[in-house]
């Protein structure tokens, strides 16, 4: 942290200190967890406005269609679709009664 100082209203320095207190967490790191989310929660709302504009513009949007339609051709890439995988990333033997 870097310790900056940030001038906050004492309305929401107590609101900020309540939510620590009801969370059993600091101060700190709920307003950094806020931040995250307000930051992500506009970024998200920005990007699906921008999908909005895109889809207003029958060209653009026939554009961004037929891109994903080569991306799609893309997926699995020859790869056996009964593959399986475990999240961290090791291979999974064959599902019992699948084929292999």
């Amino acid at each position: 942290m870097s310790g900056t100082t940030i001038p906050m209203s004492d309305a929401a320095r107590v609101k900020l200190q309540d939510m620590a207190s009801w969370l059993g967490r600091a101060p700190a790191d709920v307003l950094e967890r806020a931040v995250e989310e307000y930051y992500d929660r506009h970024f998200w709302e920005a990007v699906n406005a921008g999908y909005e504009a895109m889809r207003a513009d029958p060209k653009a949007w026939a554009e961004e269609e037929a891109e994903r339609r080569l991306w799609d051709r893309t997926l699995m890439d020859g790869l056996d679709p009964s593959e399986r995988w475990s999240e961290d990333g090791t291979p999974l033997p064959p599902a019992e009664g699948k084929a292999s």
